[in-house]
């Protein structure tokens, strides 16, 4: 890759050694891994962030160029202040977590009791501990790639590693994985929406009335509340509403535990006998033994087990949003953008495992793939669930707009490469996108397909295998050698990748061949 620049590699990367020394052994290479790739035409698409259009210049003055070369080295943001081509950001280090953590917390946790019921409490907290970890250091490669190449978006960093094959590989990924999390997020307002308006109104048996149809009040509430937000210019205007919406979720948290010290196990159906559910509080049956379904269970296999590996998957993927996020972050380096993913991923943890353990310890065995509507089978007009309901269908209404935006960015990327920002364009796509997805919210069969099949599809794309494999392609064999400990752990995060696809993929399709799946036989 790198046999037509040495030139160019040579005269600048002396200076840029000695300026700043970061002991990663990554200082002459980063520069030569930021001028190899492919020739014919690798800045056309980007020309703001090309480095092949800034490098032939560099070598007159290095001296005076040297804050603009220093923007290609993974290390030197450890160090010093990277100031990327691309743009410069505006958006704090707290809105940034704000903005991150929104797009990692979504309607996937109102799954988590479900999956935990499905392979207990212990092998959860292993798997989902796995998956955090994972998630963390596929982050961490991305950004020391984009601090190489000095690229901040996912599609050109594919475009960097395998030309258009790459870029569009990257591009579709991420518009399958977020239209999939906005379908979700959408399929609870249509799921959720019409239950709050049905307890607000005290209407025990609707009689079609249009305002109790969740068709029509998805379409309302994307017209009225997310398709103004999506039509924001940058990320960082959300980090007010992304705040607010993460607040909403911490009171979803709250609430899930307090209900567990007050929810009688085991439960009675509001719907067959609401006074047995008030008067049976204990957990044991006459002859004082504990009730076997109110024992939870450390280890627990079964058919549905084969879900909880894809729906944790999903609940951590934001790779999509990290690069967008980093573009706009202020004063940006590589570890202040580490911290941003280290800090939300953190918190996400605690809020996935806590929602999870309190939600599977009510219910236990009886758990609801949707957490929620297992709480109104006590009381439809539960005061705390019914304020519980709008907190969340805030929330996930608020999360829309920010998945939104790495799709558009990726349709621009792929469709559009060489034009500037275009407010027609700009609406466009969102009112495409918007439309595309109610469509699919309204004929959506259950959430838990959506969560399965793109979990097990695009989310170990994202995750470990692009990431990795981009990083394989675009870092030297001469600067690290495929026996180096990143390009190992990048072979591992490939192998993982593939076959945690096949595994998922494989019991998802015989879980429903088998006619067992909760996806064809849920309500």
């Amino acid at each position: 890759m790198s046999e037509d620049k040495p030139a160019d590699t040579a005269e600048t990367a002396p200076a840029e050694v000695n300026t700043i020394p970061n002991g990663k052994g990554h200082d002459p290479g980063e520069e030569i891994s930021a001028k190899t790739p492919p020739a014919e035409g690798g800045g056309k698409e980007t020309v703001p962030n090309s480095t092949q259009n800034a490098s032939p210049h560099k070598t007159e003055n290095a001296e005076a160029n040297l804050p603009e070369d220093q923007e290609f080295l993974s290390g030197v943001d450890d160090k010093k202040t990277t100031h990327f081509t691309d743009f410069e950001g505006k958006t704090s280090f707290g809105m940034s977590v704000f903005n991150l953590g929104n797009a990692i917390m979504g309607s996937g946790i109102l799954g988590l009791a479900y999956a935990m019921a499905n392979t207990g409490v212990v092998l959860f907290l292993v798997l989902l501990t796995v998956v955090a970890v994972l998630s963390s250091y596929s982050i961490h490669i991305l950004l020391k790639l984009s601090g190489i190449v000095g690229i901040r978006a996912y599609e050109q960093l594919g475009y960097r590693a395998f030309g258009t094959p790459g870029k569009m590989a990257a591009g579709i990924a991420i518009t399958l994985q977020n239209i999939g999390a906005m379908s979700s997020y959408l399929y609870i307002v249509k799921y959720e929406f019409p239950l709050v308006i049905q307890a607000f109104l005290r209407v025990d048996k609707p009689a079609g009335e249009w305002y109790l149809n969740g068709n029509y009040l998805v379409m309302i509430v994307s017209v009225a509340v997310i398709f103004p937000l999506a039509l924001m210019k940058q990320l960082g205007y959300l980090g007010y509403t992304s705040g607010f919406s993460l607040s909403c979720m911490v009171f979803f948290l709250i609430s899930v535990i307090y209900k567990k010290f007050n929810t009688p196990c085991p439960f009675s159906d509001f719907a067959f006998n609401s006074t047995v559910s008030m008067l049976n509080v204990s957990a044991m049956d006459p002859g004082g033994d504990p009730d076997p379904s109110c024992i939870p269970k450390m280890a627990n296999l079964n058919s549905q087990t084969a879900y909880t590996i894809p729906i944790l998957a999903f609940a951590f993927v934001c790779h999509p949003e990290v690069l967008p996020i980093y573009t706009e972050l202020r004063n940006p380096t590589k570890k202040k953008m580490q911290h941003v993913a280290n800090i939300s991923i953190a918190v996400m943890y605690c809020m996935y495992f806590l929602a999870a353990l309190f939600g599977y310890l009510t219910f236990y065995g009886e758990v609801e793939a949707e957490l929620l509507h297992t709480y109104s089978r006590i009381d439809p007009y539960d005061s705390l669930i019914l304020c519980v309901r709008v907190a969340v269908l805030t929330a996930v209404t608020l999360t829309v707009p920010i998945v939104l935006f790495p799709v558009r960015r990726a349709i621009n990327q792929m469709a559009f490469p060489n034009k500037t920002f275009n407010w027609p364009r700009h609406i466009a796509i969102a009112v495409v996108l918007l439309t595309f997805i109610n469509l699919l919210v309204i004929f959506a069969p259950n959430i838990l397909g959506i969560f399965g099949i793109i979990g097990a599809t695009s989310a170990p794309c994202l995750i470990f295998i692009f990431p990795a494999v981009f990083y394989l392609r675009i870092v030297p064999k001469e600067e690290e050698p495929m026996t180096s400990f990143p390009k190992v752990m990048a072979v591992c995060f490939v192998t993982i990748g593939v076959l945690f696809m096949i595994m998922s993929l494989s019991f998802i399709i015989m879980d429903w061949t088998s006619g067992s799946s909760n996806t064809s036989s849920a309500h």
